[in-house]
């Protein structure tokens, strides 16, 4: 049976990814330098990200590199907004490993 706090532990990891981040940039960085691009929660850490990646994919991890993006101001008319600031991790796995984000290849 497992303890209150091992639970929270692995929903806590399930919830860090938001999803795989598809861009060009994202599709260049994962053929060059063997690394995959997530958008994660604002106020996830590094161990955070790097167990969950292993977690939910079963990969050993080398690398996590995050990135705070700021969000844009825009104009909808007359009517000023902003989006939302959110975080994204670039995250290297050791040689050997992959994931499958279905649809995008990777080394």
């Amino acid at each position: 049976m497992s303890t209150s706090r091992e639970r929270v532990s692995k929903e806590r990891l399930i919830n860090i990814l938001v999803a795989p981040h598809v861009s060009e940039k994202s599709a260049r960085v994962a053929e060059q330098g063997g690394q995959y691009v997530f958008r994660v929660r604002t106020d996830a850490t590094k161990p955070e990200i790097k167990a969950a990646v292993e977690f939910m994919f079963d990969v050993k991890v080398r690398s996590v590199q995050v990135a705070n993006q700021i969000g844009k101001r825009k104009r909808f008319g007359r009517f000023e907004g902003r989006r939302s600031d959110w975080k994204k991790a670039y995250v290297r796995l050791q040689a050997g490993q992959a994931i499958e984000l279905g649809g995008v290849d990777a080394p």
